[in-house]
């Protein structure tokens, strides 16, 4: 089984992530930040992963750390449940429309962290969300997944389908990413030979 349970602990937040990168797309989500959890269960239903996020933050100074710490839990999950990546695809790609929206996610689980993020938000927040915490939470993610991820947002007008159509092609594109490849089941898909 490829899993992962990891808990963070800082002063400012205490968290727990675990991943079944072979599930069925199944979630339970507790962070605190009900758009946050929204958007995490996209990753899980999209991404056909199981995912479990339980965490407590200073939410009383708002979500910043909260969400970006989920992130990083939620990379090094990544980064354990994969191991040495023998026989994965490797790289993941997704066009997600959603209503006027469309977004497109590419992932390469390279073993070096990079994240392109191409997003205007039409507005700064959605309810009590603050957009710029989209960025946060990605970038917390490749930091430690060592990954590289581009995502450009296409087309939208609504600040909620901008991040949830996102969000969809990030779990579309990870699910791709981390499918085995029946033809190189015993090879770690680099020319390097180690990823």
């Amino acid at each position: 089984m490829r899993t992962a349970q990891v808990t963070r602990n800082t002063q400012e937040t205490q968290i727990t992530v675990s991943i079944n990168l072979d599930g069925q797309g199944t979630a339970e989500l507790n962070s605190g930040v009900p758009f946050l959890d929204h958007m995490l269960d996209q990753i899980a239903r999209h991404g056909m992963v199981d995912l479990n996020v339980a965490a407590k933050g200073d939410l009383h100074i708002d979500a910043h750390h909260t969400v970006e710490d989920i992130g990083i839990a939620l990379g090094q999950a990544l980064y354990q449940a994969v191991g040495d990546k023998k026989g994965i695809t490797r790289y993941g790609h997704a066009y997600v429309p959603l209503d006027e929206t469309l977004s497109r996610v590419v992932i390469d689980l390279s073993g070096r962290p990079g994240l392109q993020f191409n997003t205007v938000f039409t507005r700064a927040m959605i309810g009590t969300f603050d957009v710029d915490l989209v960025q946060e939470f990605f970038q917390g993610f490749v930091n430690h997944a060592m990954a590289t991820l581009h995502i450009d947002n296409l087309a939208g007008k609504n600040a909620h389908h901008q991040a949830e159509s996102i969000f969809k092609a990030f779990g579309r594109a990870l699910r791709m990413a981390i499918t085995a490849d029946p033809r190189s089941a015993h090879l770690i898909p680099s020319t390097k030979g180690v990823l």
